[in-house]
């Protein structure tokens, strides 16, 4: 039980780290300009690296995830908020699923 324990803790502890670290570390207002823009597509970047892989490997209709992964595109790259760009994307995702 103690090893369990032991587990835990470091999990928590290495998982906490790099969320405080960067709170620590950088002042918001002093974050250089090429840097706030780099980490303003992080969550995009996050998005896609889960998303695609999940796009290649649809069995029952590669092509409607095809035309997802479009859409998606379209409205991420118009400038939409993540959260937009995730809602609009599962609801033409099941639109398009029961469509076909």
């Amino acid at each position: 039980m103690n090893t369990f324990l032991l587990i835990i803790f470091a999990m928590a502890i290495l998982t906490y780290l790099p969320r405080m670290l960067p709170l620590v570390f950088f002042d918001a207002e002093k974050i250089p300009g090429p840097l706030a823009r780099i980490l303003r597509n992080v969550p995009y970047a996050v998005l896609g690296a889960l998303i695609i892989p999940g796009i290649f490997t649809v069995h029952e209709s590669p092509f409607v995830s095809l035309a997802a992964a479009v859409f998606t595109c379209i409205i991420a790259l118009a400038g939409a908020p993540l959260l937009v760009v995730v809602t609009l994307s599962v609801l033409f995702l099941t639109g398009a699923t029961a469509w076909f």
